[in-house]
């Protein structure tokens, strides 16, 4: 479950790392090179769930054989 919740919040802050608004400075957690490596991935198959970070982490995890070797190493680092 905290993996899960560690993922979500990684998925989350890639996702705010779009907006061009420093993750950190709104709380959120996960390393920038594992927001970088996620942020395209989840614009590109999960636009309509942006901003809802369960839902986008979801959305990845259906997805994972398309996922950029770089988002699927995150997705790995995580035991996922």
């Amino acid at each position: 479950m905290a993996r899960k919740i560690l993922l979500a919040t990684i998925t989350l802050a890639a996702l705010t790392s779009l907006s061009g608004v420093p993750a950190f400075a709104q709380g959120h957690m996960g390393t920038p090179q594992e927001q970088k490596a996620c942020s395209r991935d989840a614009s590109r198959f999960c636009r309509k769930d942006l901003g809802n970070d369960m839902a986008v982490q979801g959305c990845l995890q259906a997805n994972r054989a398309k996922l950029s070797r770089s988002c699927s190493k995150v997705f790995q680092s995580h035991g996922m």
